[in-house]
């Protein structure tokens, strides 16, 4: 029998599940990089997903805890649209360039949102042969890159990509 190492995942199992939102107190922490956060924009933040469903899950997360898309102002909107795309451009560089990529939301419990009073994107780089059988029969998922080689990668292609936004006209 081969096994998969994912440590991470022993804290979330046996842990005392949060009563707050998880997502509100990862944006109001004071440490970032213990949260995996990558980038801080006006109305919302890009960070790592702490349970990935592959290396490089990103979350575009707002500030302002709501649980419904049509809750959020413009300014909001487009400053969470602007952080995926900067999220996009930042897998691509470190990343080895996806296939392609799910973006989306999950918006109420039926709809998959696991975190469903706090509304985010969910930004999932893909490659061609990225799935297996191991999710199908064993109902597990193979990560091999640590969360923190993931972010430290990502920062560093994140300073290329904002080098980039901050000398658009």
């Amino acid at each position: 029998m081969k096994r998969i190492w994912a440590p991470w995942r022993m804290k979330y199992i046996t842990g005392d599940k949060p009563h707050n939102c998880v997502l509100c107190e990862a944006l109001q922490a004071g440490d970032d990089a213990a949260r995996y956060i990558l980038y801080r924009g006006k109305k919302a933040v890009l960070m790592l997903n702490l349970y990935p469903y592959i290396n490089g899950h990103l979350m575009v997360v707002p500030y302002e805890h709501v649980g419904d898309l049509v809750e959020l102002d413009e300014e909001t909107l487009a400053d969470m649209m602007l952080l995926t795309k900067m999220g996009v451009q930042a897998l691509r560089e470190a990343m080895n360039n996806p296939h392609g990529f799910n973006v989306g939301m999950n918006l109420g419990r039926v709809a998959g949102a696991g975190i469903q009073d706090h509304v985010h994107i969910h930004i999932v780089p893909r490659w061609e042969g990225d799935t297996n059988f191991m999710p199908v029969l064993a109902d597990v998922r193979i990560i091999p890159e640590s969360l923190d080689e993931t972010y430290q990668k990502l920062l560093a292609a994140l300073r290329k990509v904002e080098k980039e936004h901050s000398t658009c006209p």
